[in-house]
């Protein structure tokens, strides 16, 4: 049994051959590493799937409900502005009144009646600036000789038109 001589260059040999080993596991590890990023990526699968489906959704949904609340203020605002001409339309009322009389209407040149004119003539005349017709009356109108022969004649009468009421402010 004989025991060489340990020599001091032995010893510089194993400390290479450890960092030599150890330089060997991290190239082994950087290129692991590189290949997984090289490698081509696989399908997703069922559970993939699904939560890409839901991330979708929902994402959609975000925008919607965002969408949503600007239709609802807009709808808001078009309601306050329609609150506001009403409660002007109210205020003007109790100056309102419905007034009976009796004005005739024009003919139009179609031959229709045109009672904007009667209704305001039947306002003014109760002391109101302008009104707006409510009841009409159509009548015959006949010539005392005609209705006094008991037959009438073509065109010896005539409809005359005239607004009965009218709402006056």
């Amino acid at each position: 049994m004989s025991k060489e001589p340990t020599l001091p260059c032995h010893r510089q040999n194993r400390a290479l051959r450890g960092a030599g080993a150890c330089l060997f596991a991290v190239a082994f590890a950087i290129s692991a590493a590189a290949q997984d990023g090289a490698r081509p990526r696989e399908e997703p699968g069922l559970f993939e799937g699904i939560a890409r489906w839901f991330d979708e959704t929902f994402s959609g949904a975000g925008r919607q409900v965002e969408n949503f609340g600007n239709e609802a203020g807009i709808a808001a605002k078009t309601t306050v502005n329609n609150a506001k001409d009403a409660a002007g339309a109210v205020a003007r009322i109790p100056t309102a009144r419905v007034m009976s009389g009796h004005a005739k209407c024009n003919n139009a040149p179609n031959g229709a009646p045109d009672c904007v004119a009667a209704a305001d003539a039947l306002c003014k005349a109760k002391g109101f600036e302008s009104g707006k017709s409510l009841d009409m009356t159509t009548a015959e109108v006949c010539p005392a000789k005609v209705l006094m022969s008991g037959r009438s004649a073509p065109g010896a009468c005539k409809d005359e038109t005239f607004v009965s009421r009218a709402f006056c402010q």
